[in-house]
């Protein structure tokens, strides 16, 4: 319950709000919004999923319930969002406006992942290899320490010196999202780090680490911004010991979760972001060649530190126990081969186990290499302490550290995916997908990956965090949460509610569904035709956005489509997104037309207010792809108990694509526009009417065939 106090502040806060904001709108829709995330705040591990239009001011309803409730609790703010650019909206304009406008001095820190920050010792070692030519000064074991892999180019020595200067001179704080000067791909993992190849406080340079002084502003701060990745992998640490045989989570790297008010802003994304926390893959050939380069490093923490034994083995013996996990990988890919031809004809090979059931020579085999991981795992972290801890190692000591650090992870990368590969599905949960996949290269690659963030979020979020707010413009299929709320798994008691648009859409925006010949799945005709209906019925003069569900399709398309028109369209991978809105925002505002194709990144989060957007044609709609591996076994599996995937998985995903899509064109009240579906199975196909029905209300026109 919600002490009376903090109802007055919440109140204050919003009266503040209105008297201070120029051109304020009152809002039933915010109201609302402000309601419920305070009364799920004031429950002990309350929990609200809340969709909130476009327009809503959603992100000030829950700063003005989430602040006010935090600070009688006295519990940290956490604010975790999908994308950088609304991470940036809240750091520099919208926190800083409701602090202003309510009086409130209150700390806030940006917290993001270690490989976001520079490296001190990273870049001392960067920058001192092009002095030296990269000696370490242990014989023999140069080539297996050195830090570049090529030789450098004139831009990344230059880049070098100029981070160097930068930090040193103290004009630049290491955030790599503000670098002094373009950092390149081949650069930037050499003067940052992961957290394997961290030493932390036994770092030479922990003072002075970017990072770590980040941390210490994390700690401070009453109210944090995060990505939601960073939230999730802190989530899926093992935090403190409770005691009493149940292991805590999180509190790692940010605020422990019961002393934690969670908002994930752009919550439709968490459940994907959650699955791909617990994948694994290991590529085969990388992986036998790794283990070569780590023998030899090893050698070398044997050598620097002088020790006979490390971990309980001696040299040989741990030599022996690399070589037998080598040999390993190899009988397995060995018996992969052997039990799987590839189709020549596929450009991406793929076997999944039907319900995630491998062939048992298989499961054989992973079993064995995941006990002889998890020996070469225990050794290998007493042989990184050791080099670890020397007080007089020099350069060696220092690269040895980052290197047999990095292995370290990957070791646990391929820990965890034979684990997955051996292990038991139970019986009352979705089993693991499993598959093996061949690359560009011919390499072997196996994976694992949960089907469902259901069981994750169970562990580590949900009763374990003091309240959650899960919070996007787009989580229902027209209202039904069921679909967002078995991809969280989410707890009985939560609140979930659907909140109207404050725009008059049914004015401001009309749905035409086109008499279109052909359906999608007469790919070549389909594209014809979209072709056809975009050079004649397209305004080229105005502001357009054209979403696609394929590369294909889209290269299709532009390839039929008359050249006087292809000169004006801006086509997703021609150059950077952020490059692309630009120029189109920069032809509209000189008064030419400009039409941009994206697929499905530019269905979300693109803000063309006005003439920048005034039609958004959807080509098809936005159905996942039959041969995705998690999606898959998901589906088997709902099959399995009598369950129908299409009808519980695919048709409320896409539905609340296509709300999403439709979600680009009206930004504000007076936008006006209309939105064009090229795809006739909304009125064909028995489950369209339903989705048609789920959309905003805006005005329809569905075109009769003839």
């Amino acid at each position: 319950m919600l002490a009376d106090t903090t109802k007055d502040a919440i109140r204050a806060a919003y009266a503040r709000l209105k008297d201070g904001l120029p051109g304020f709108r009152a809002r039933a829709s915010q109201g609302r919004m402000i309601a419920e995330v305070a009364k799920a705040f004031g429950r002990t591990g309350g929990v609200a999923v809340i969709e909130a239009p476009t327009g809503t001011g959603k992100s000030m309803a829950y700063l003005i319930a989430g602040v006010a409730v935090a600070r009688f609790q006295k519990k940290k703010l956490l604010i975790a969002t999908a994308t950088v650019a609304l991470q940036e909206q809240l750091v520099q304009r919208d926190i800083p406006l409701y602090l202003k406008l309510n009086e409130i001095e209150a700390k806030v820190a940006l917290a993001k992942g270690r490989g976001r920050y520079l490296c001190p010792r990273n870049l001392r070692m960067a920058a001192n290899s092009l002095n030296d030519s990269g000696q370490m000064g242990l014989a023999g074991f140069d080539a297996d320490l050195a830090l570049w892999t090529k030789p450098p180019q004139p831009r990344d020595k230059q880049a070098l010196g100029k981070l160097s200067a930068s930090f040193d001179n103290g004009e630049w704080n290491g955030d790599m999202d503000s670098a002094p000067e373009p950092v390149s791909d081949l650069l930037r993992p050499m003067v940052t780090t992961s957290a394997g190849g961290c030493t932390n406080r036994r770092c030479g340079q922990f003072m002075i680490c970017p990072f770590f002084a980040a941390r210490r502003a994390v700690d401070d701060a009453e109210i944090i911004v995060a990505n939601q990745d960073l939230v999730l992998a802190d989530l899926t640490m093992p935090g403190e010991d409770e005691g009493g045989g149940n292991q805590a989570w999180g509190g790692v790297i940010l605020p422990r979760p019961d002393e934690t008010l969670y908002i994930f802003d752009e919550g439709h994304h968490v459940p994907a972001k959650a699955i791909d926390r617990g994948a694994a893959e290991v590529y085969m050939t990388a992986t036998v060649r790794q283990l070569s380069r780590l023998g030899r490093q090893v050698h070398a923490a044997y050598s620097l530190t002088d020790k006979e034994t490390l971990g309980k083995l001696s040299l040989d013996r741990g030599d022996a126990k690399l070589q037998e996990l080598s040999n390993g990988l190899e009988e397995l890919e060995k018996e992969i081969r052997l039990g799987w031809l590839p189709d020549p004809a596929e450009t991406e090979p793929m076997y999944r186990g039907s319900l995630g059931q491998l062939p048992q020579p298989w499961v054989e085999h992973a079993r064995m290499l995941s006990a002889c991981t998890g020996e070469v795992q225990r050794w290998l972290t007493a042989v990184r302490r050791a080099v670890v801890e020397m007080t007089d190692g020099g350069p060696t000591q220092e690269a040895l550290s980052r290197e047999l650090g990095i292995a370290l992870e990957r070791i646990g990368k391929q820990a965890s995916t034979w684990h997955a590969w051996s292990s038991s599905d139970p019986d009352d949960a979705p089993p693991l997908a499993r598959w093996v996949t061949l690359s560009g290269d011919q390499q072997l690659v196996c994976h694992a990956s949960a089907v469902s963030a259901g069981g994750l979020l169970r562990s580590v979020l949900w009763g374990n965090a003091s309240g959650v707010l899960m919070t996007s413009a787009t989580l229902s299929a027209g209202g039904n949460f069921r679909g967002f709320a078995d991809s969280v798994g989410l707890p009985d008691d939560a609140v979930t509610l659907s909140l109207p648009s404050p725009f008059d859409l049914a004015t401001q925006a009309r749905l035409e569904v086109p008499a279109m010949r052909t359906l999608p799945d007469a790919r070549e005709a389909h594209a014809e035709e979209i072709s056809e209906w975009l050079a004649e019925h397209l305004d080229w003069n105005a502001g357009n956005l054209v979403l696609f569900t394929s590369r294909a399709k889209l290269d299709r398309v532009l390839q039929k489509l008359p050249i006087a028109h292809v000169r004006k369209v801006r086509a997703q991978g021609s150059l950077g997104k952020s490059q692309l809105v630009a120029e189109h925002c920069a032809d509209i505002e000189a008064g030419k037309g400009s039409t941009l194709f994206g697929l499905a990144s530019f269905g979300e989060g693109l803000d063309l207010p006005g003439k920048l957007c005034e039609t958004v044609v959807i080509t098809q709609l936005p159905f996942a792809v039959p041969t995705d591996p998690v999606g898959a076994t998901y589906a088997e599996w709902l099959e399995s108990r009598g369950r129908n995937p299409f009808i519980e998985v695919s048709i409320p995903e896409a539905t609340r694509l296509l709300t999403q899509y439709c979600g680009r064109l009206i930004r504000n009240e007076t936008d006006r526009g209309r939105i064009v579906l090229l795809d006739r199975r909304v009125v064909t196909k028995r489950y369209g009417s339903g989705m048609l029905k789920a959309l905003p209300p805006f005005e329809r026109i569905i075109e009769r065939t003839a």
